[in-house]
């Protein structure tokens, strides 16, 4: 494809510069010589140590054999693959020879698969294995490699370095920081995926600002990352990683989550809100079940856990009797909650999409701080984060170093950052929509901004209910408070230009259907009494499974695709305004 630098949707040549690139930022990782492993991978029933010498022993390797096939700067390559350090290792590969990554998401179907492969003209694919494989077996792609040719490549690629021992380093020293570093695709949730253009320096400037947040992330941390690397949340911890220095454990298989957190025990467990919202339904089902004195108990430590929370939060010390029964309360109740994420963890971090206020404050009184970060993919990942000394239950924390938040008339949130992107490939139009022309990124996102700078997000532009009254309506939030109730799974409120508000419930595995009716009654009724008579959710319908990925409902984050769950339960809304 031989793509040059970028400026919005126009290719231009300009001088070499070099400084903010992936390529730098892989070379100044493996040279600073930890100690400290770079990954965890498990092998069985063992988990292995990867160094950063065999890391970036790999990467040389693998950039070589990629140099000896001919794939070259400005190539684009895909990867489909779930989340290994294969992936991660390729990936550095691409960047040292400025080639262009183009992920998919392992979970794709194979029409979306070929969709991403085509639109970002690539020239190859690494795939996880040749069920992966399969799903681009009609492409006429010059390079298609598995996981099982890694190997081999690396083999191909120690005979071209005996060779041309300097062809990375000479790739490397080409690439300039406006570079195209990578395509990301957005999710799809209101029609075919943009592919993102992210530029070495939108990557390298998006870690730099997340590494001067003080102690999100420092290099003796331990991080479990289940997240697909197509994702740019899932991505860019893996280069925060080597940005920063600290050690991943990959997991591979999300539902097994649950299963790996106790053995790594992770300090940092980044996630999606659907993981922590599951947590929280075991626990308080559990703490439901307790009778008595085991009862009286965890009131107790709850009662305490709150009082210490609400402290910590606005920045206060805590009294030394408080601080005192703290302890107490951890060793009795909090320690027990706690294993269940690993019994190690000093920070969740919860992005992709809003996680209810009550399930972070929950968590909060059981001494496990989960912190919201927001951004999109059009500014490489983030755009504010809490802060583990300095947070706000309720909203996503304050701009990152180097980030500008506005709030237009209509209540968007305008982003203005070196981290936005350089536009959509093949869509100038969908980037002069999106891109101001003084550089403010249009968010779609409806927020207000507080007087300490704390960003709330209430809900999507377009996402907006306009009732047949003209009252705007807010769906996530109500879907979210919807969340905390155990019964319920998922939540989707409908009610654009109808008489009245209704919702579309799911319920939670453990919940027998012969007997949920009641307890979604109580939860549409505890959610209804905080609000407006207009906001208030008239009536609801139980539906007989949940959204899945595999229906296309969902996005492989988990985010509701609203327009596709209408349409295939089409009927059962009707049914709500008959």
């Amino acid at each position: 494809m031989g793509l040059g630098n970028y400026d919005g949707n126009v290719a231009t040549t300009t001088a070499v510069t070099g400084t903010r690139t992936i390529a730098r930022l892989w070379q100044d990782a493996v040279a600073r010589g930890l100690d400290s492993p770079a990954y965890l991978v498990q092998e069985g029933e063992v988990w292995r140590p990867v160094s950063w010498t065999e890391a970036a022993e790999a990467v040389d390797e693998i950039a070589h054999g990629l140099l000896a096939l001919g794939v070259r700067k400005g190539d684009a390559f895909a990867i489909l693959a779930s989340t290994r350090v294969e992936w991660v290792l390729f990936d550095f590969a691409l960047a040292l020879i400025g080639a262009v990554g183009a992920p998919i998401y392992m979970n794709n179907s194979p029409k979306d698969a070929v969709y991403v492969a085509e639109h970002s003209e690539a020239v190859g694919v690494l795939c996880e294995d040749e069920a992966q494989r399969a799903k681009l077996a009609g492409l006429d792609l010059e390079h298609v490699l598995t996981f099982a040719d890694l190997p081999a490549l690396r083999e191909r690629g120690r005979a071209h370095a005996a060779e041309f021992p300097r062809a990375v380093d000479e790739a490397a020293a080409t690439i300039d920081e406006n570079d195209l570093f990578t395509f990301i695709y957005t999710s799809g949730t209101t029609g075919p995926p943009k592919a993102c253009m992210i530029l070495h320096r939108n990557y390298y400037a998006m870690v730099d600002e997340v590494r001067q947040v003080q102690d999100f992330t420092v290099t003796d941390d331990l991080m479990l990352l289940y997240l697909p690397l197509a994702h740019n949340f899932g991505r860019c911890l893996t280069l925060l990683g080597a940005h920063i220095g600290y050690t991943i454990a990959f997991c591979p298989d999300p539902y097994a989550v649950g299963d790996v957190l106790p053995t790594i025990r992770p300090t940092v467990f980044p996630s999606v809100p659907r993981v922590f919202e599951k947590v929280h339904t075991a626990v308080t089902a559990k703490f439901d079940e307790a009778t008595g004195a085991k009862r009286r108990l965890i009131a107790w430590a709850l009662r305490v856990g709150r009082r210490v929370s609400k402290l910590r939060e606005a920045g206060r010390s805590v009294p030394p009797l408080l601080a005192l029964q703290h302890r107490l309360a951890d060793l009795l109740v909090y320690s027990k909650v706690k294993s269940r994420l690993g019994g190690n963890l000093r920070i969740g971090v919860s992005g992709g999409a809003p996680l209810a206020k009550e399930i972070i404050e929950f968590f909060a009184a059981l001494d496990v701080i989960i912190l919201e970060g927001y951004g999109l993919t059009e500014c490489t990942t983030g755009a504010t984060i809490n802060r583990p000394t300095r947070y706000r239950f309720g909203t996503v924390g304050p701009a990152l170093p180097g980030v500008e938040l506005r709030v237009a008339d209509d209540g968007e949130v305008l982003i203005k950052t070196d981290t936005v992107f350089g536009g959509y490939f093949k869509d100038e139009e969908a980037t002069r929509e999106i891109l101001s022309a003084d550089g403010w990124l249009r968010s779609g996102d409806v927020g207000h901004l507080d007087e300490d700078g704390f960003l709330t997000i209430t809900d999507r532009l377009k996402d907006i209910l306009v009732t047949a009254g003209g009252k705007n309506v807010a769906p996530q939030n109500l879907e979210n408070a919807l969340k905390t109730h155990a019964v319920i799974s998922q939540a989707l409120v409908v009610g654009d230009r109808r008489p009245y508000v209704a919702a579309l419930i799911t319920l939670s595995e453990e919940v027998d259907p012969a007997d949920a009716a009641p307890a979604v009654q109580r939860a549409v009724d505890e959610v209804n009494s905080d609000l407006s008579r207009y906001e208030q959710i008239k009536r609801f319908t139980v539906l007989p499974r949940d959204f899945t990925l595999e229906a296309g409902e969902v996005t492989p984050t988990l985010k509701l695709k609203r327009r596709v769950c209408k349409e295939h339960f089409a009927a059962e809304i009707e049914e709500l305004y008959s």
